[in-house]
């Protein structure tokens, strides 16, 4: 599903360059539940930003399901990430005068799908993630654990190739945090391909490879042997 080669991040401040990634390789197949996990300033986010197409890197080479994204112009690159990739973000990301159900129908507008598939088909996500009865509050109205949920909804709407979280329960309690990870692995038993960025053993112990980041740089790799196994308290409709 991702193949990066050889990548690096340079940023030029002026008076120094700023070395982000450093001849990166990384392979993420179809199915994989995978975490980036290392501390702040380790290049993990600026790796997120290219693998999410929102950057380009310096040097190397960046395959997405087959396609080399980094050789694309813009136009291809917004549909693809559109399209392909579905976004987790800490901080959730969402329209906060905006109902739920049409905070998830947003990719589906950039895609062009007429008013009534696009909100029945933002109303089945949200069923999925537990929150059909929710659809119509606002952003404010719901708990953070919500919000996060509303976002993931969001992020599958479009039935993307991979999804990339980034700290997905960083700016939650352990609940909350145990919710969204326990929505998180039924997409993964599902079949959906995963990357979760974040500084936090625990989460990172609830997928199936770490690659751990330093300095621009991979330096460690494992198997997460006896991973966790998140469990949520509300199931979705039909389980």
């Amino acid at each position: 599903m991702i193949r990066v080669s050889n990548l690096s991040k340079v940023y030029d401040t002026g008076s120094v360059a700023v070395h982000a990634l450093r001849n990166v390789d990384l392979t993420v197949k179809s199915g994989e539940y995978v975490a980036i996990m290392g501390p702040s300033g380790s290049g993990k986010s600026t790796l997120m930003n290219i693998l999410g197409c929102l950057d380009q890197p310096t040097a190397g080479e960046y395959f997405l399901d087959g396609v080399a994204v980094n050789t694309l112009p813009e136009q291809e690159l917004a549909r693809i990430r559109n399209r392909k990739i579905g976004f987790v973000f800490q901080n959730f990301n969402l329209l906060a005068r905006t109902p739920a159900v049409a905070n998830v129908e947003v990719p589906l507008v950039y895609s062009g799908v007429p008013r009534k598939e696009r909100r029945e088909r933002a109303l089945a996500a949200l069923e999925i993630v537990g929150l059909g009865p929710r659809a119509s509050l606002k952003p404010n109205e719901l708990s953070g654990g919500e919000r996060q949920r509303v976002a993931i909804a969001r992020a599958i709407i479009n039935e993307p190739a991979i999804i990339l979280a980034d700290e997905p329960t960083g700016a939650l309690d352990s609940k909350s945090g145990n919710e969204v990870l326990a929505l998180l692995e039924r997409l993964h038993q599902q079949g959906m391909t995963i990357l979760v960025v974040t500084h936090d053993r625990d989460v990172a112990e609830h997928t199936e490879k770490i690659y751990h980041f330093r300095d621009g740089e991979i330096v460690d790799y494992e198997v997460v042997e006896d991973r966790k196994i998140a469990v949520s308290q509300w199931t979705k409709v039909g389980d």
